[in-house]
């Protein structure tokens, strides 16, 4: 449930990270272009990629959904040790937090997913930095406050839906009441109502039995 994407943990992040390093830069397909940074120990190291490929017969650049930027960061202090290796989408971010304090390799190598060669690229390449522990502590605490906020909702909402409920039992019972009231009062009236045709019947069948015999019909 608390599982951050980059794009996430970047925007979090604004509030803490100071840039660093922001920048623009042409190379072709395969070159290599690196970078130089001193970093402090535990220092949180957020990097944004934002990579385009010039139009053969133009001098426009569009994003092509097969490029690719290798990036890698070595530490120059320790035989150039690799603490980040991957590959970004075009307008993809890397992260992560320097072990050691010393100068850090930022290179970066725009590749192709099906092997294409001889492109130009620009690449625009941006840096920020700072404290990993403070970035814990924020993150620990604005999950537990989004945390809190999502159980008090809850709450709140199992208290609606109770509430609801009870609601509705209440109608449920006051419509079955009337339901009963109204189909005695049908019954009784249906009664009463055969109660007087039985008798109207009787009545009309003697008055007319009467008139025949004085009619001497009968």
């Amino acid at each position: 449930m608390f599982n951050l994407s980059i794009t996430q943990v970047i925007s979090a992040l604004l509030a803490l990270l100071h840039l660093t390093n922001a920048l623009h830069f042409y190379v072709k397909t395969g070159e290599t272009k690196c970078f130089f940074e001193e970093l402090q120990e535990d220092t949180l190291v957020v990097g944004k990629i934002d990579a385009y490929e010039k139009q053969d017969h133009g001098n426009e650049y569009f994003k092509s959904p097969n490029l690719k930027v290798q990036i890698t960061v070595e530490e120059t202090f320790d035989n150039n040790h690799k603490v980040a290796d991957q590959k970004s989408a075009p307008d993809g971010d890397f992260t992560f937090t320097s072990l050691d304090s010393g100068e850090h390799k930022f290179c970066l190598t725009p590749v192709y997913s099906d092997n294409t060669h001889g492109k130009v690229h620009r690449i625009f390449f941006d840096v920020a930095q700072g404290s990993a522990n403070e970035y814990v502590d924020s993150k620990s605490t604005k999950l537990v406050d989004d945390l809190t906020l999502r159980v008090n909702k809850l709450y709140d909402q199992l208290d609606k839906i109770h509430w609801e409920q009870e609601n509705m039992r209440e109608r449920e019972a006051h419509f079955r009441d009337q339901s009963e009231s109204t189909n005695s009062r049908v019954v009784k009236w249906s009664i009463v109502q055969l109660v007087v045709l039985v008798g109207t019947c009787v009545y009309q069948l003697r008055h007319l039995k009467s008139f025949f015999v004085k009619q001497k019909i009968v």
